[in-house]
């Protein structure tokens, strides 16, 4: 798997010098942007697809009839945590707030069963199965998140002058 990532990293890497040679700097800029947000979806789908097969090996409570079962199951995943999962909090936020935010683990559980409902071919057997496999994917991306981040983060000094802050 790291072999295909870096392989693919290396053919991205020749094509952006490709481009770079033969764009205006504005151009290349904004494909430069537009190729680095596609491959970061790309990576956090086949991440997302990894931890969901090896949540399906870890509980006997999940399955996948197919790889493309997988794969879709591993987009709509994306898909409702991106979308699905911020408005739950938001009407959740007294009892999230009640519970020490322990409630945010339901909602993970809610979300793998609601892809289950969606994606023929992939089968949740029950709450307590969903509660414990989300609980396993957040904290495996976790720990992939914080051993593959570079440690930069990026600061907007704030604005300082004689104008008046709304």
């Amino acid at each position: 798997m790291a072999r295909v990532v870096a392989w693919w990293l290396d053919c991205l890497r020749a094509w952006l010098t490709d481009l770079a040679t033969n764009t205006s700097s504005a151009i290349q800029l904004e494909q430069t942007k537009v190729l680095h947000s596609l491959l970061t979806f790309i990576l956090h789908w086949c991440l997302l697809s990894v931890l969901l097969w090896l949540a399906s090996k870890v509980f006997h409570g999940i399955e996948f009839k197919s790889n493309g079962a997988l794969w879709l199951s591993a987009l709509l995943l994306g898909f409702a945590n991106a979308v699905i999962r911020p408005v739950f909090i938001v009407f959740t936020l007294p009892l999230t707030l009640l519970t020490f935010g322990f409630f945010l683990l339901v909602i993970n559980a809610l979300m793998l069963l609601l892809v289950a409902a969606l994606v023929p071919g992939f089968k949740v057997s029950g709450f307590w199965t969903a509660f414990f496999a989300g609980l396993l994917i957040s904290a495996l991306s976790l720990v992939i998140d914080i051993a593959t981040s570079s440690g930069v983060s990026t600061v907007v000094p704030a604005p300082h002058g004689s104008g008046t802050m709304v």
